[in-house]
């Protein structure tokens, strides 16, 4: 790996991870010390790459609040302070460029329907997700009522 810093190509990998388990790289160059997250957008997160991707993902396809996404992620031992507000503002732009290549509502011959029910904003909704053989999300809709036949033509 690269330094940042000096972009020197003579780095060593440390034996040691930081507390996310990112690895560490000591610069032979310039002998500082770096992560692998190191000049990114992500480099001063407490929290590691995918859940915040996870969260702004979240947010966004499923139009969530933050304290929605927040009891979601508690249930798997993830706890969110005031400060991920700004996540979305930050990381969005980078998830469109990854995602302007691949386009909405494509899918394979095989996908079903997957239907759950979340509480969004105090009131309780039917989401359905169509899924397609890959696991890829095809398709969401959320519904006061539910209709399992209406989630399936919309998506077909």
């Amino acid at each position: 790996m690269n330094c940042p810093h000096c972009t020197s190509l003579s780095t060593k990998e440390q034996r040691k991870k930081n507390i996310l388990g990112y690895r560490i790289f000591r610069c032979s160059a310039c002998k500082r010390v770096f992560n692998e997250r190191t000049s990114t957008p992500f480099n001063y997160l407490e929290y590691p790459t995918d859940i915040v991707l996870l969260v702004v993902l979240w947010r966004l396809r499923d139009i969530l609040s933050l304290r929605d996404v927040a009891e979601m992620f508690l249930e798997r031992g993830w706890t969110f302070m005031r400060q991920e507000d700004d996540w979305e503002a930050r990381f969005a732009p980078l998830l469109a460029n990854q995602l302007q290549g691949k386009q909405h509502g494509q899918a394979g011959k095989s996908w079903y329907v997957d239907e759950t029910y979340i509480k969004v904003h105090g009131k309780w909704c039917y989401l359905y997700r169509a899924i397609d053989h890959d696991g890829n999300l095809v398709d969401s809709l959320l519904s006061k009522t539910r209709d399992m036949e209406a989630a399936t033509l919309q998506n077909g």
